[in-house]
């Protein structure tokens, strides 16, 4: 699955460029051609990264939240998850396409997971799991990191999975997955604690892994358990997943009231 940016004006480069950048109340989305593209090199070429999917409740936080918005400002790459930001970034003439980070994250587990590479030479190699780049799993209910796991390696045996955690472990078993991750090196480690904590989580840990690629997963976890469902494809081709959560989990119904609100920021900073 190739995941990329548009514009009807110009064609984005390949890497993020502090030039090209488009903003949404104040906070950075990167204008790249092809998110997946840019973030397997990093993985290969062991270069860190932290990556933000941003949505409009996070953008929505980080207005009010400045240390929210230096982290975002400070990440390598801000991809627009919601539909909110590519509808906020349309009516500035920014023509993007959403990025879910759900997909972008799946998209890079299947790079990973992908039995052949090619080699520098150009011919292609089959190396073992040991030697292949790691994925650590932290974040989630007790147990379903585990399962999250099992079902990425029964769909691709290839795939090295360097370990998981639960994001309700205490302060000591804190310690212990600290030490964990300085140990193993994971090359991708994804954090699904919810906005903004995963965000926080990340940039207070990413020292401990530094040539290790960072992604704030949000709710990714569920879904590939099978504990919960992502809107239909319907749904989510016409702007409308939020609907489906809010069908599928009423009591979101005050989370959602920051969708209104980013709608009339949308309009009011675009008056002005």
């Amino acid at each position: 699955m190739g995941l990329t940016v548009m514009d009807e004006r110009l064609d984005y480069p390949a890497a993020p460029s502090p030039d090209l950048k488009a903003h949404v109340l104040g906070v950075p989305v990167h204008l790249v051609g092809n998110y997946v593209q840019w973030l397997w090199q990093r993985v290969q070429q062991g270069k860190p990264a932290h990556v933000v999917t941003l949505n409009a409740e996070m953008a929505m936080q980080a207005e009010r939240n400045s240390k929210l918005a230096d982290i975002i400002h400070g990440a390598e790459l801000v991809v627009p998850d919601g539909a909110g930001v590519v509808l906020y970034l349309r009516l500035r003439n920014q023509r993007i396409q959403r990025c879910p980070g759900i997909e972008l994250a799946e998209s890079l587990i299947r790079q990973m997971g992908t039995p052949k590479q090619s080699s520098p030479r150009g011919d292609d190699v089959a190396p073992d799991v040991k030697s292949r780049p790691s994925l650590f799993l932290y974040g989630g209910a007790p147990g379903i990191t585990d399962i999250v796991a099992q079902n990425w390696q029964a769909q691709l045996p290839h795939l090295a999975v360097a370990g998981t955690a639960n994001g309700y472990i205490s302060a000591e078993e804190q310690d212990a997955l600290c030490d964990r991750l300085k140990q193993e090196q994971p090359a991708v480690i994804l954090v699904g604690l919810g906005v903004p904590q995963q965000e926080f989580w990340i940039a207070h840990h990413r020292h401990l892994c530094p040539n290790s690629v960072w992604i704030g997963v949000g709710g990714s976890f569920d879904i590939w358990a099978g504990t919960k469902t992502r809107a239909p494809g319907w749904l989510r081709n016409n702007n409308l997943e939020w609907s489906y959560r809010l069908y599928k989990e009423p009591w979101r119904w005050r989370r959602m009231l920051v969708l209104p609100q980013f709608a009339w920021r949308s309009l009011t900073t675009l008056w002005r």
